[in-house]
């Protein structure tokens, strides 16, 4: 038996999780694009090691409030999305980049990828500038 819900109902749903965001400080998530060249001998590897992420630096992700993380690969580039639901931004990349752990993923990670050439000093994915968005 398929079940209806009243509008009445999903209303009070909506609200619900619309106050439990608000409560928790970060109504709305901060996007973040960025991309980066992927060397063509390396893709494979690079595909393999993300299917197999280690739990610790999934857990830090998680820890530092990034939510909807993905990576996209087209014509050798990487283009990474993710959702930033926490309070302080730069705070909570330092706290990754500070974890032993991270640190070796990125060693791993780090010969199947190549900077763009433009990218701001500092960066090693270059930042993206968020031109469209609609829910």
């Amino acid at each position: 038996m398929r079940r209806r819900f009243s509008t009445a109902a999903l209303s009070i749903v909506s609200a619900g999780l619309c106050l439990a965001f608000l409560i928790s400080g970060c109504a709305q998530p901060q996007r973040h694009g960025s991309v980066i060249k992927v060397r063509p001998e390396k893709f494979e590897e690079y595909k393999r090691l993300h299917a197999d992420v280690w739990p610790g630096v999934l857990q830090m992700i998680r820890e530092c409030n990034i939510r909807n993380y993905s990576i996209y690969h087209k014509d050798g580039y990487l283009f990474s999305y993710f959702e930033y639901y926490g309070k302080d931004f730069k705070a909570d990349m330092a706290k990754m980049a500070a974890d032993p752990t991270t640190q070796k993923w990125w060693k791993v990670c780090e010969p199947c990828q190549d900077p763009l050439p433009t990218r701001a000093e500092g960066e090693w994915w270059a930042n993206m500038e968020e031109v469209f968005h609609t829910d």
